[in-house]
């Protein structure tokens, strides 16, 4: 899916990420993979797009291009059975069963929990009364370490929530918030712990809540799976160069 293969109007979802960039996708991700409906809606503007070449993210030992690292994360949400859509939120707004979303071309998605994932942006923030919002120079949403704000329902994952403004710290932080948005509903807990056959079983336990066993024969087939997606992703240099900043290419 690119993003653009459907229309949201009207539609509902269980949760709403606003923001395709690292946290926002990877919480969409968890979210999707424990089954629920999710949607990330991003107008392409994330800050990664300007980096030259990223360091210090976990698994690259020399590195990654910064726009590919994004394609993998919407090839990974995708894969989880995320929707994407392309569009920019001006609005969130609280209903009696959660939230509206609208976004700039019209449409209005409903969901029971939102997870708002911007880096500074949070004026479509404003007619969700209840959210408090603290400056440094930047403004960010006022959330608990694990990002939940003063709203029931309402989440702030990654740089928005005031955290570090790491690639690597992102991720976790958007995983995290997505965990505690499941705990938060009284689901069993998104575990992320695939093991061999018999793990569990094998010792007479049932298998986990978010658990899975895999027979040898399973566990070679995504195997070579993994292999074959990753080898489509780094078969040629990227095609797209980082973006400028916008007060230099003003100047250019």
């Amino acid at each position: 899916m690119d993003g653009n293969e459907f229309d949201a109007d009207g539609s509902e979802f269980d949760a709403v990420v606003v923001g395709g960039g690292v946290a926002g996708l990877t919480a969409g991700t968890y979210l999707a993979r424990h089954e629920l409906d999710a949607l990330v809606v991003d107008d392409g503007e994330s800050i990664l797009r300007r980096n030259a070449h990223l360091e210090n993210v976990p698994g690259f030992p020399a590195g990654v291009n910064a726009r590919l690292f994004l394609d993998l994360l919407s090839s990974q949400a995708d894969r989880a059975g995320c929707e994407r859509r392309d569009a920019a939120v001006e609005r969130v707004r609280t209903t009696d069963d959660g939230f509206a979303v609208e976004t700039g071309d019209g449409a209005t998605v409903r969901a029971r929990y939102v997870v708002a994932a911007t880096k500074n942006e949070t004026s479509y923030l404003d007619g969700v009364e209840g959210v408090d919002l603290v400056d440094r120079g930047k403004t960010y949403v006022d959330a608990d370490e694990r990002g939940r704000t003063g709203v029931e329902g309402l989440y702030a994952a990654g740089r928005l929530a005031g955290k570090p403004h790491q690639t690597a710290v992102a991720a976790g932080h958007g995983a995290e918030v997505a965990v505690t948005l499941l705990e938060d509903d009284d689901r069993p807990f998104y575990h992320d712990w695939v093991a061999p056959e018999g793990y569990f079983t094998g010792r007479g336990r049932d298998v986990p809540p978010g658990c899975e066993e895999l027979g040898d024969e399973e566990r070679r087939r995504r195997e070579r799976e993994s292999l074959a997606v990753m080898r489509d992703h780094f078969d040629a240099p990227h095609p797209e160069d980082p973006e400028q900043h916008p007060s230099v290419a003003d100047e250019e």
